[in-house]
């Protein structure tokens, strides 16, 4: 039985509409009273897991799904061995750098040497700053990044942004983009070469119906 594995949080409405346009439905999991983890479709075609966005890649590459739906940020961070096979458009924002309004900083080169950076991309950050070769300290936190500034823990941030109106908010201000991150279909790479010509009629009606 093909098997997806499906994000939960603010990617599942989109990617249970998405599929409900093939022929999938998968709703029952945008019921508040359900809390089953695994459903089947009715026509029982397949059936989907509700997981963490994190751990759709790793179901993924572990072969318990044949397919995921993830944002580009999760596989940037995880760098899984899966098959990205589509940009599905919608989820769509941005990693960035952000400082306080306050600060006197306005690029990320304006960071002096050993600055401390919060993130919970840390892959994502430490990438980043060692491609520009500025050295900083990263500091996981996950949840409430934008208090790092704001307590002076960390002189900057790197966080998802969608609106920006949680910086804004909290007076903080983007100093650059890193990449921008939609929602995307992955694959188990064994799976999709075993069942190509299911794949490349899924992805051929994910087109036609978005």
């Amino acid at each position: 039985m093909f098997t997806f594995a499906l994000p939960k949080g603010s990617l599942l409405k989109d990617s249970i509409r998405l599929l409900q346009g093939v022929g999938l439905d998968f709703s029952g999991f945008l019921d508040p009273t359900n809390r089953q983890l695994q459903i089947l479709d009715p026509t029982g075609a397949a059936r989907a897991l509700l997981v963490r966005a994190q751990d759709v890649p790793v179901y993924v590459e572990y072969g318990q799904a044949q397919a995921g739906i993830v944002g580009e940020d999760v596989l940037r961070e995880k760098t899984p061995k899966v098959a990205k096979l589509l940009d599905l458009g919608f989820g769509g924002c941005r990693m960035s750098i952000a400082v306080s309004g306050e600060s006197r900083y306005r690029s990320p080169l304006d960071l002096p040497p050993h600055s401390r950076i919060a993130s919970k991309y840390v892959g994502c950050a430490r990438e980043y700053f060692d491609s520009i070769d500025l050295p900083v300290e990263i500091i996981p936190l996950y949840g409430s990044v934008e208090l790092g500034p704001i307590t002076g823990m960390a002189e900057a941030i790197v966080d998802l942004v969608s609106t920006g109106k949680t910086l804004k908010d909290n007076g903080l201000i983007e100093i650059a983009v890193l990449y921008h991150s939609t929602a995307r279909l992955i694959a188990h790479p064994l799976s999709y070469r075993l069942y190509s010509n299911n794949f490349r009629e899924l992805m051929k009606q994910i087109q036609v119906s978005a």
